[in-house]
């Protein structure tokens, strides 16, 4: 009697932990997600050529919790692509905990450059002001995209309002204390040298498109890449690069690395062996991935 009362009991357990214990990480995250997480989709941050320009925010917790916070920019070209096809690229964020937020900014076709750098520096200084209200916490912000988004992620990042990128912003953006500035920047694969893209062996009809043939296309090229703007005291910056990219070559992340180094500024190159602009293995995202917290984590923005 004693032992089928102890069977019993043993075979409750397990269909206890069976039923209420055993969900799988990616199930759980997802499960308490979509329970405490907040969308709000399509937040007017400024308005240009007559229309909105929209941001969306994904709030992790209750805003009276300050978190550490990503700004995503969507690649594509700087022609194509939007915040929403691109949306599954913060969710290794959101699985840290971190708030996101998800930027639109007008693309080629509709204005030509600088009209993105300008609208991802508004965006950031919307993210100051309204810091409060959703819990982000700006001693903790990156900035992080891919491709034309991680040339624009550099931008955000290292620029400031001397740039002259500033000026078409709304007034009431104004920072409320100091400048907008961020305590990292995550750039996969994104272009750091405009004009190696317009002329020669890298031309790419993307960049032509972008610049357009504006007259000041020369020193507009050497405006918009972060190159430019190469200092001490930036943020420190991850670049996450395919060491057989042909669309962005990899020697665009070299550069900037090196440049980065005689700077003084913190940072890291991770190579993708063989990788190409995009679809590398599945092993080569997640090391990515984890490169980028480690080195989230070793600046203080993250914890283990």
């Amino acid at each position: 009697m004693l032992k089928r009362i102890a069977f019993t009991a043993l075979s409750m357990s397990f269909t206890f932990i069976a039923y209420g214990q055993e969900l799988e990480p990616g199930s759980r995250w997802s499960t308490i997600a979509f329970s405490e997480h907040t969308v709000f989709p399509d937040i007017t941050y400024k308005k240009s050529n007559g229309r909105d320009i929209k941001l969306d925010v994904i709030r992790a917790g209750n805003p009276s919790q300050v978190r550490p916070t990503v700004v995503f920019i969507h690649g594509g070209g700087w022609v194509g692509g939007s915040k929403e096809n691109h949306v599954l690229f913060v969710l290794p964020y959101l699985s840290r905990g971190m708030n996101v937020v998800n930027v639109e900014y007008r693309l080629a076709s509709e204005s030509l450059a600088p009209a993105a750098v300008e609208d991802c520096r508004c965006a950031l200084r919307w993210v100051y002001r309204h810091a409060k209200e959703h819990g982000f916490d700006v001693s903790k912000l990156v900035v992080a995209g891919e491709s034309a988004g991680g040339h624009l992620s550099l931008t955000t990042g290292m620029l400031d309002q001397d740039a002259g990128f500033d000026n078409d912003c709304p007034p009431d953006q104004a920072p409320t204390v100091g400048p907008s500035k961020v305590a990292a920047i995550v750039n996969y694969c994104g272009i750091t040298d405009v004009a190696d893209l317009l002329e020669g062996p890298h031309r790419q009809a993307f960049a032509v498109m972008w610049l357009g043939s504006q007259l000041n296309r020369a020193e507009l090229a050497r405006r918009v890449s972060p190159l430019t703007y190469v200092r001490q005291g930036l943020p420190p910056t991850i670049i996450v690069h395919g060491d057989e990219d042909a669309t962005v070559p990899y020697q665009h992340g070299v550069r900037l690395h090196e440049a980065l180094d005689r700077a003084g500024v913190p940072n890291q190159l991770v190579t993708i062996p063989g990788g190409k602009h995009w679809g590398w293995p599945r092993e080569q995202y997640l090391r990515a991935q984890q490169a980028v917290f480690t080195f989230l984590e070793q600046h203080g923005v993250l914890t283990r």
